[in-house]
């Protein structure tokens, strides 16, 4: 049952929403502020479950809608990638702290707001929270990866 594609497509997709409900957890329960990246994260979760979903209810493309779900997840985790870089920057080397996500849209064109958005700043170098010394963004890497592997698996069952 496990080695159905429905079947894990559907875990990924609850995968997806539980990552986003650990991460307003995080936000209003623990007080954790959400940097850009982390927002950015948080959509590509969001993304990457709505993808898996509709692979869930769409009978003759499964192949297709895992494979999409496998990229979703793989562009997440190169986010991941980058808050872990800038978390890993020596002090001296940490970009400044920018504005907040309301103040770039409203301040830049868009395209440029999305730029800043992408690449994080001063903020996303905090480590705000660790378990098993691995932080936030590392266990969104974590995610991802496994989300990828399952959707490559499920792609290959479909």
């Amino acid at each position: 049952m496990l080695t159905n594609s429905r079947v894990l497509l559907g875990l990924i997709s609850l995968a997806c929403l539980s990552m986003i409900v650990v991460a307003l957890y995080m936000q209003h329960v623990m007080y954790l502020h959400p940097c850009n990246l982390c927002i950015v994260q948080r959509v590509a979760f969001i993304i990457t479950g709505i993808i898996a979903f509709i692979g869930v209810l769409h009978t003759n493309k499964r192949r297709l809608w895992a494979s999409l779900t496998a990229l979703a997840a793989a562009v997440g985790s190169l986010f991941s990638m980058r808050q872990l870089y800038l978390q890993g920057l020596p002090p001296e080397d940490v970009p400044a702290c920018g504005p907040g996500l309301e103040y770039l849209f409203e301040a830049l064109p868009f395209q440029k707001a999305v730029e800043q958005l992408l690449m994080g700043d001063g903020n996303c170098a905090e480590v705000q929270w660790t378990f098993l010394t691995i932080s936030i963004p590392g266990w969104a890497l974590i995610s991802f990866i496994g989300i990828v592997a399952v959707s490559l698996f499920a792609a290959k069952r479909a």
